[in-house]
């Protein structure tokens, strides 16, 4: 970009007067200034060890939809989108511009959200952190020299960890702020140096303006392709397994975490992946494992100050530990971030109660009716202020925190899609078996990437199931390499009246839960639930 560019794009921020701009810096460099800048070691592996200080997870609390016009009628306000003035968020805007203004150095980051040219967002990204800007420009998708050259930002994310919001005066709800303004096209992270913001809050952009703008359907998912260029989708939100699923060496990786569906297939928002690390193994993920190198982020990882070894079973700072790396480091990633419609989708929970079935075919109704649910377990640190190590919750669409728009605008996509392209859909439960979280024990991994690869490679299609006495799901009595006593909880449970209790239980969380969408979907779908 040219100096007249650049100060074009900055001056949108409100900086008239900055102090040294390092734009587009490549990896190397980047490196450099982080460790010369004393925010982060190097570890015997060549990543970049960092810490995010306060913030461990996301900030949801804190997070804001800027309230106007243009977003009044469309937004679907809430807990999850809570309103902010426009005229609240100009003036705590103006203080941050004003505080990366006076600082010695700051950061800049073009870059794409989307691989397919029709639809992709261009994405500025300012922050104080050299180790933000890394991370920016290693999860998102890289301009050629050529691009970059005449690029113009759509959205600003302006990231200053070290600006703390003043709640009396600025009318935030802690020191803490992530604003996101859709008129300006900015957005703001104060007070956070969890990277994860800037990511995340580029993806709840494009939940918005994909629907609304060009009909496609924006999904929290991952997505891989095997031989016969069959496309398998991933959704659940973090720690269900999206991430170490999706990274199959039998197959080509898409993306990681957050893609869209078009009338062509589907595409990556992004261009690397955000993997959790915590016990991460090389013998259980190793594509995750061989591509933590030189030129990836590591987040709140522990290190051996002498050998610089990196400790992953170490949850000391927090369970939340993460791996920033491009997508390209991953074995057999697919460059372009494109695929066909999709052949299988699977939706992925992990089930704290221990009572849900390993594997289940849905219905279509049923595939509207779990998505919808979007059932899962918070685990530690994946957000602040948790109140224990794992939360039961449901997380509308599998990504409720990212949504703007009214849920069933996504269920209605979905069946759409999943009816046009006759795909199926499986419910798969990574969470625990034996017991609740605490007695029983996680799903054994290999049982599980058994389950997903019978799924995709049609070994499924048409097998025999029988049908769960508390969820009237469909649960196939064999599956290739998995014993079959898994595939039946109660039966992994001592106690089989304590099962039946909290099937029961969980049964009549989600009967509660899905009270809020009766009015909105069709009799079918709302019949599709549990039965007990």
């Amino acid at each position: 970009m040219d100096v007249a560019v650049r100060k074009m794009t900055l001056e949108r921020l409100g900086l008239v007067r900055f102090g040294a701009v390092h734009e587009n810096l490549p990896p190397a460099r980047l490196v450099e200034a982080a460790v010369r800048r004393r925010e982060g070691m190097l570890a015997g592996n060549g990543a970049l060890v960092a810490k995010t200080g306060k913030r461990t997870g996301r900030s949801p609390k804190d997070r804001f939809v800027i309230e106007d016009d243009f977003t009044r009628d469309k937004v679907d306000w809430g807990a999850v989108n809570k309103p902010f003035s426009t005229e609240a968020f100009g003036s705590i805007l103006d203080k941050a511009t004003t505080y990366l203004g006076n600082l010695e150095e700051f950061y800049v980051v073009d870059a794409y959200a989307g691989a397919d040219p029709r639809y992709r967002l261009n994405v500025q990204v300012a922050t104080e952190y050299a180790w933000h800007a890394l991370f920016a420009r290693q999860l998102f998708r890289r301009p050629t020299k050529e691009e970059l050259h005449n690029f113009e930002p759509e959205w600003t994310v302006l990231s200053v960890p070290g600006f703390l919001a003043e709640p009396e005066e600025d009318g935030t709800d802690s020191e803490t702020f992530v604003g996101v303004d859709f008129s300006r096209k900015v957005v703001l992270i104060a007070g956070s140096g969890y990277a994860g913001e800037i990511k995340k809050s580029i993806f709840s952009v494009l939940n918005f303006v994909l629907p609304t703008e060009h009909g496609v359907f924006p999904m929290h998912c991952s997505a891989n392709i095997g031989e016969r260029d069959d496309v398998a989708l991933f959704f659940g939100l973090s720690g269900t397994g999206k991430t170490t699923l999706s990274a199959d060496p039998e197959r080509r990786l898409i993306g990681d975490d957050e893609h869209g569906w078009s009338d062509e297939g589907v595409f990556n928002f992004e261009g690397g992946c955000y993997a959790k690390t915590i016990d991460l193994s090389e013998e259980k993920e190793r594509q995750i494992y061989n591509a933590i190198r030189f030129g990836c982020v590591l987040e709140n990882v522990t290190l051996e100050r002498q050998s610089r070894q990196v400790d992953y079973e170490d949850s000391y700072i927090t369970e939340n530990t993460r791996a920033a790396y491009p997508l390209e480091y991953i074995e057999n990633s697919v460059p372009d971030g494109k695929g066909d419609h999709p052949e299988a989708v699977l939706f992925l929970t992990a089930d704290a109660f221990g009572v849900l079935p390993p594997i289940s075919a849905l219905t279509p109704e049923q595939a509207a009716y779990y998505f919808l649910s979007g059932y899962t377990a918070k685990l530690a640190g994946t957000e602040a202020d948790m109140e224990s190590e794992v939360e039961a919750t449901f997380s509308t669409c599998f990504g409720a925190p990212f949504l703007p728009l009214p849920a069933t605008t996504y269920s209605t996509m979905l069946s759409e899609k999943l009816r046009e392209h006759g795909t199926g859909c499986y419910l798969i439960n990574t969470g625990w078996s034996g017991g609740p979280y605490g007695v029983g024990s996680r799903i054994d991994i290999t049982d599980t990437r058994n389950m997903v690869r019978a799924v995709i490679n049609g070994k499924l299609d048409g097998a025999e199931t029988r049908e769960d006495p508390f969820f009237g799901l469909h649960v196939p009595k064999e599956v290739p390499g998995v014993p079959t006593e898994v595939l039946n909880p109660r039966e992994t449970w001592d106690d089989k009246n304590a099962y039946d209790e909290q099937a029961r239980k969980l049964a009549g969380l989600f009967a509660e839960n899905f009270k809020k969408f009766e009015d909105e979907v069709d009799e079918e779908v709302k019949n599709a639930g549990p039965t007990a």
